[in-house]
């Protein structure tokens, strides 16, 4: 029986046994032992301030070692297999899933522990479980949803929109309402120029309202490409704004936001995120797309899962439970980072204990549920690595919008350098 976690409350815990003596019954005493927790790219310093202290008072008996994923020679899992230091506890996202677990022969299903321990999984975000277990291509579940996941919100520059007498931007836009904004900051004035919109084309493009994959996920081919010239068409109309060009490349026109003379930046909510402190920003939701769901976009979570050789795998799900309860959860919010959980009041908790996020319109994260997860590619097909297959689609959407190549050019293209890519893993 466990006593951990907010949502499990099992009898029994922290007091007698029924028809057992008042006072004459000890808590056993647990072993020592050391607990190793592979953590993605989480650093030190972040698992520190967000777990540590609780799971030293939580589980005195058990020392945890953190490892952070690719700092240094020995720390990838492959390496870690090949050594004998597997961890007990991995945190894999979906893209690593393959890479980093299932196909290193790591993968355990969750589903027992699930039930023996009465966890309610029903408190996490659907589209979060239901993606792992697709992912997994098994039926089991691999792995329960770890803050932060990242949906997408409109930012925007107030002391531009101020200087030009512009109403701020507001909850609920479309992106033609966004299109008609952009035009009107998008100026010269006093002989410096403004932009009206900037955003990375690769993740936005990646993390659509569609939730369309670039890759059919049943055939060697471009998905949708009806779909993939809306999506192109829709963005490529902010760069024909006279005076609001791309930048060169895919980064730069990321970070453009920062220089403090662009208007409107779609991208994701993130802790991760930088923002110069001197740009004076907000968010509202993120625009809706004709046709498409009155959905946020997002990049889900992470995952916590529990290695097949852990000796310890009782006590790594109450370790995982304590992780992912609605304290732990709370805290997070807090702090900014968005919720894996159906629970509203934690939603409203967010960023109200950061001294940035607590002056800022944090309701726009939630205004909009999470779409549905972009559809796998069938088993038994070439994968193209997810990276490669963004990458292309926003190189792709960066040659239209510079003006050197049409949006059906540019579709097509990608389309053969899609399965130019399938056949180079075909062929391997």
């Amino acid at each position: 029986m466990l006593c951990v976690g907010i949502t499990v409350v099992l009898s029994g815990c922290g007091g007698t046994g029924e028809g057992q003596e008042s006072g004459k019954t000890e808590e056993k005493k647990k072993e020592p032992f050391t607990m190793k927790i592979w953590g993605g790219g989480v650093t030190p310093k972040e698992f520190d301030d967000r777990f540590r202290a609780m799971l030293t008072q939580k589980f005195p008996h058990i020392t945890v070692e953190y490892i952070q994923a690719r700092t240094g020679a020995g720390t990838t899992m492959p390496e870690l297999v090949a050594a004998g230091q597997i961890p007990d506890v991995i945190r894999f996202d979906i893209p690593t899933i393959m890479t980093d677990y299932l196909d290193l022969q790591l993968g355990y299903d969750l589903t027992e522990l699930v039930k023996k321990s009465k966890y309610d999984t029903n408190r996490f975000v659907k589209v979060f479980m239901d993606e792992v277990v697709e992912a997994g291509r098994s039926g089991a579940l691999y792995g329960l949803p770890v803050p932060p996941y990242f949906p997408y919100v409109l930012y925007y520059n107030k002391d531009l929109f101020d200087k030009f007498g512009v109403p701020y931007p507001k909850d609920g836009m479309t992106w033609d309402e966004v299109y008609d904004i952009a035009k009107k900051m998008t100026r010269t004035e006093g002989g410096a120029s403004y932009r009206g919109f900037s955003l990375n084309p690769v993740s936005a493009l990646r993390d659509n309202p569609f939730s369309l994959p670039v890759l059919d996920p049943g055939a060697d081919k471009l998905a949708d490409p009806e779909k993939w010239q809306k999506l192109f068409a829709n963005l490529k109309r902010f760069y024909d704004i006279p005076g609001n060009q791309i930048e060169p490349t895919s980064s730069s026109e990321n970070t453009a936001f920062n220089k403090g003379n662009v208007a409107l930046m779609p991208n994701q909510h993130s802790v991760y995120l930088t923002i110069p402190a001197e740009v004076n920003w907000d968010i509202v939701s993120y625009p809706t797309l004709d046709g498409a769901p009155k959905l946020a976009p997002q990049r889900g979570p992470a995952y916590l899962g529990i290695s097949k050789t852990s000796q310890h795998k009782e006590e790594a799900f109450e370790v995982m439970m304590a992780m992912l309860s609605d304290e732990m959860q709370l805290a997070d919010s807090k702090k900014g980072i968005a919720t894996t959980l159906n629970n509203k009041d934690i939603e409203k908790a967010l960023g109200t204990g950061d001294p940035v996020y607590s002056k800022k319109h944090m309701s726009a994260v939630n205004f909009y549920a999470p779409t549905p997860y972009t559809q796998k590619r069938k088993q038994g097909l070439a994968e193209v690595p997810g990276a490669t297959q963004q990458t292309l689609a926003g190189n792709a959407f960066i040659e239209v919008a510079q003006g050197k190549t049409d949006v059906n050019t540019a579709l097509r293209q990608l389309e053969e350098k899609l399965k130019a890519e399938v056949e180079k893993l075909k062929n391997k």
